[in-house]
């Protein structure tokens, strides 16, 4: 592992411009991917493309596939695309090859793919550029090891052995039927045990878990977490075996989901890293400070309303920061919980009445405690029973709506189809200061 000190990148741009060439390939050589792809972020776009031509095809390709999305788009801007075609996309797998391609605008594709020599990879391109990218299908790679039921042992393991000089990693052995359909899995216990066995069907581990090519990247996720796996067969409509998704495929488009949703939550319309420019981190996060804006205004239209009652009493004033962060951070905390329940699929999206009702009691426990905690406070300290009574009461009754609120936004979302970490961002803070102060306001106003 090389840690890009500011030192060795210092050397490594002296070792550039001085286009040592041989200097550089050694200091390459015998780097991981992952170390190349930290160091490149160091460089600029030159010195990243004047590494890139001294590596080995097969080495330049592993490096592309560990890169950020922003730095391969704008390394791949600068290459041909034949180029692109011979050096990285014929040296990888279908599904790092495809994620390469989604990269590119179409008549770029159209171009990367007639330079391709290999003719089934290509094929397997295109075919895999079809599916939705946040689907297995989209997901999935077509390296695989895979043997016909009837096959005898010795005529497997012959082969397997062909079909591997051509595989990088090798996970599963598929067993499919003379339809290509999936009927099993071959494990390596049993190749051991059975070396002579006539037809593979019999030891072979029957009704192994697969997922569809059209299940989403959470159900994916969901079964390979459930079920210890490093790869999954996929399957169509029919059963048959079309390609397999490994683990570390999975992971990565978990961490990204996670990231949106993160920044999501946190009002970031748009997925932004510190790298990107003024303009671009600005457009993402504006529309939500808009929205806050106008949710801010509308609260100083409602308590406009109110002004004489401020006037007559000053003192309800020091509670709206109290009624409105209390409303905001119980919303947050509810939808928070249902879209972890929704995600990690402990919470089924037809739940909606038992979930508000689990809901209802702890929020009814929460207020009840925050409320007497408000009333008995103020009881001794302020000396005005109406005070005293509109905050604790209005506090009782945010709590109980933000929670509910926060519960069943995400679920509502959630079945239209829309990212339910919505709900757990500025949506909910900002309605619930609007209604906390409406029923605050509202309190108030009967009771003094």
């Amino acid at each position: 592992m090389i840690e890009p000190t500011k030192d060795y990148i210092e050397q490594l741009r002296k070792i550039i411009e001085q286009k040592d060439d041989e200097t550089a390939k050694k200091l390459l050589f015998d780097l991981h991917p992952a170390d190349i792809a930290e160091i490149y972020r160091e460089l600029n776009l030159q010195e990243g493309i004047y590494l890139y031509l001294l590596m080995e095809d097969e080495q330049a390709a592993d490096v592309l596939v560990e890169l950020d999305d922003e730095d391969r788009k704008k390394l791949l801007k600068e290459l041909s695309s034949e180029l692109i075609a011979k050096r990285f996309v014929g040296n990888m797998e279908t599904d790092d090859a495809v994620e390469l391609m989604r990269d590119l605008d179409e008549d770029i594709q159209e171009e990367v793919l007639s330079h391709i020599g290999d003719v089934e990879q290509a094929g397997d391109i295109v075919d895999l550029l079809k599916y939705d990218e946040d689907t297995a299908g989209g997901l999935m790679g077509t390296e695989m090891i895979v043997v016909n039921e009837n096959w005898s042992m010795p005529q497997c393991i012959d082969e397997m052995r062909r079909q591997a000089e051509e595989m990088d990693e090798i996970y599963y052995v598929y067993v499919i039927d003379d339809d290509e359909r999936l009927k099993g899995v071959l494990p390596l216990k049993r190749m051991i045990t059975n070396p002579s066995v006539s037809k593979i069907k019999h030891v072979m581990k029957k009704e192994p878990i697969s997922v569809h090519e059209g299940d989403s990247i959470e159900e994916v996720a969901q079964v390979i977490e459930k079920y210890d796996l490093v790869a999954l067969p996929v399957i169509d409509s029919i059963g048959r075996l079309v390609g397999r998704i490994t683990i570390d495929d999975v992971m990565e488009e978990v961490r990204e989901q996670h990231e949106r949703d993160y920044q999501l939550a946190s009002g970031i319309s748009q997925d932004v890293e510190t790298s990107d420019n003024v303009f671009q981190q600005t457009a993402a996060r504006l529309p939500w400070l808009l929205i806050g804006m106008i949710g801010g205004l509308s609260n100083s239209f409602i308590l406009g309303g109110y002004e004489s009652g401020f006037a007559a009493n000053p003192k309800m004033a020091l509670f709206i920061p109290l009624i409105g962060g209390t409303g905001g951070n119980v919303g947050i905390q509810s939808s928070a919980i249902v879209v972890q329940g929704l995600a990690n699929n402990t919470l089924k999206a037809g739940n909606i009445v038992t979930q508000v009702m689990k809901e209802s009691v702890v929020a009814l426990i929460n207020a009840s405690m925050i409320s007497l905690i408000v009333f008995v406070y103020n009881y001794f300290t302020l000396g005005d029973r109406g005070i005293t009574s509109s905050v604790s009461l209005s506090l009782f009754s945010v709590v109980m709506f933000a929670s509910i609120f926060g519960t069943l936004v995400p679920m509502t979302l959630n079945k239209l189809k829309i990212d339910p970490a919505l709900a757990t961002g500025p949506f909910i803070t900002i309605t619930n200061d609007i209604i906390g102060m409406m029923i605050y306001m509202y309190i108030a106003s009967l009771l003094i």
